[in-house]
């Protein structure tokens, strides 16, 4: 029987919710936890055979409880399926108990071995590990012999399969914890199979260096309860844009698919603009139009006689533009001297729909704070981690740094978008999309690629969304499908290599993507 499943759920959970689910699943449907244990394994040798069919020997590191159990279970299955096979225990299996001890003893019965691991260890020569150590039973430094462990299976030169989630890494903020003076240590996975349902923590923090490729088994348990408290994130994935991107009538004109507005280009900083209003236009704007500084007005339409410009001079000449916009995007290299602070000031003041608010717009935002008031919903914040620490500042009382937003990128997402009342994409691995509504789940996307860290790409980034805004969209499935458009644009971009990637490279890639469900 086969538990590994083709996608990955939208739904993801906190580990206390998980627990709780495992506990429904024994109670409404008899199956024992051992059985569960079972399934895992199954799960376990699945992908093993899957990703790494050339595998022929397997080192599995085990430690205690559920996790160690889920690594016996996956040692005597991949034995009897012909494997060679050495476990690596941290813990004897004398101090094993419950279903963990029966797996082991399972295990021992069928023919298998032992090493108790020693406090200096190597791999012998796996073709692939197995981390079966800790799971989501981490939760604070490793010491001892876990340490030794995961610091042979990272030294070895061979792939990784985490069962559940990277020792080292914590389920719920996905943070790798550290001591006063020590840096924090966790399994490299090239994959992880994780079960029952997603972990959040797979998906904030540091997972995205961590976990690899993800897998996902439910282990064939089908729930007549849910857990008693709703997920704690939403997954992204292309059925989003199928759901939001609607095929375009056949009456349509440029009209129908909205006026967008894009203020900013200080002296100098033409490209950025340039990149938000190009990235604006494939996404399918009806109608862009860009507001910039004088100077820029000649690079930013060169070559792209469809951007409509117009230069600057006195910040009151934005009020009859954005009186005729559907929605503005503010901030794309706008600038921080005299020119840019007027415009900012003027296009904030003005009678706007609908706002995004990136870059330069967010730094001038977090000098002078406001909320969102009546116009709640109808802007949406696009900060990285240091715009967002400090946007945050002047709220906590304190200065708030990148470090601490990483941390906890979930509860600062959430904290950004009450404290603005509107809509807020904390951008980075794993980008979340979080709203001042009680009612609403945050977002997550774990597409995109590194390849994506490099000038320019925030700014197609706003572009696009402000593009889906004026195209009849609820803003906040104008920013979800913004985002996940954006990275599965920059994952095309960089299927040649992400190392040189440019934001312009975008640009085929974000029309393929707009038109995932028109004709």
């Amino acid at each position: 029987m086969t538990f590994v499943t083709d996608s990955l759920p939208e739904k993801i959970y906190r580990t206390s919710q998980v627990r709780e689910l495992d506990q429904i699943a024994i109670q409404d449907t008899g199956i024992t936890g051992y059985e569960l244990m079972c399934r895992a394994g199954e799960a376990a040798c699945d992908v093993l055979r899957l990703r790494w069919p050339s595998t022929r020997a397997v080192q599995i590191f085990c430690g205690a409880g559920n996790n160690a159990g889920d690594g016996y279970v996956t040692a005597r299955l991949a034995l009897k399926q012909g494997y060679k096979v050495v476990v690596s225990a941290v813990v004897a299996p004398d101090k094993l108990s419950g279903d963990a001890e029966r797996a082991y003893v399972d295990y021992r019965d069928n023919g298998g071995k032992i090493e108790i691991l020693k406090v200096t260890t190597s791999v012998f020569s796996a073709d692939l590990i197995i981390d079966a150590l800790l799971g989501v039973g981490f939760s604070r430094e490793l010491e001892g012999l876990f340490k030794s462990a995961v610091k042979a299976i990272n030294a070895a030169q061979c792939p990784v399969l985490a069962l559940d989630v990277p020792t080292g890494l914590h389920a719920d903020t996905g943070s790798v914890i550290s001591g006063v003076d020590t840096e924090g240590l966790a399994v490299r996975a090239d994959a992880t199979i994780t079960f029952v349902a997603l972990k959040q923590g797979l998906f904030l923090g540091e997972a995205m260096d961590y976990r690899g490729e993800l897998f996902f088994s439910d282990l064939g348990i089908q729930w007549n309860r849910s857990p008693s408290q709703r997920p704690s994130l939403r997954r992204l994935d292309q059925s989003f844009l199928a759901k939001t991107l609607r095929p375009r009538k056949r009456t349509a004109h440029k009209g129908s698919h909205g006026r967008l507005l894009l203020v900013g280009g200080g002296v100098g900083m033409s490209g950025a603009i340039r990149l938000a209003a190009e990235a604006a236009l494939r996404a399918g704007a009806g109608l862009v139009q860009v507001a910039t500084h004088p100077e820029n007005v000649e690079q930013v339409m060169e070559g792209r006689a469809e951007i409509m410009c117009l230069g600057i001079t006195n910040p009151d000449d934005l009020n009859v533009l954005v009186n005729r916009a559907d929605a503005v995007v503010l901030g794309p290299g706008l600038g921080n001297d005299g020119w840019a602070k007027g415009v900012w000031q003027q296009a904030m003041d003005s009678n706007w729909q609908r706002m995004v608010l990136d870059a330069d717009g967010l730094n001038f935002l977090a000098q002078a704070p406001r909320v969102g008031g009546a116009k709640q919903d109808n802007w949406i914040l696009t900060p990285h981690p240091g715009e967002a620490a400090r946007l945050l500042s002047p709220f906590e009382g304190k200065e708030m740094s990148t470090a601490r937003i990483q941390a906890e990128r979930l509860k600062h997402a959430t904290n950004l978008a009450e404290c603005y009342e509107g809509i807020v994409v904390l951008k980075g691995a794993g980008s979340l999309v979080a709203a001042p509504h009680s009612a609403y789940i945050t977002s997550v996307c774990d597409f995109g690629n590194p390849g994506m860290a490099t000038a320019g790409m925030g700014d197609v980034l706003s572009g696009i969304i402000g593009a889906l805004c004026v195209q009849g969209n609820v803003m906040v499935d104008a920013a979800c499908a913004g985002v996940l458009l954006h990275a599965l644009a920059g994952d095309d971009a960089a299927a040649q290599g992400q190392r040189g990637t440019l934001a312009g490279d975008l640009m085929p890639y974000i029309r393929k993507w707009a038109n995932t469900t028109s004709p």
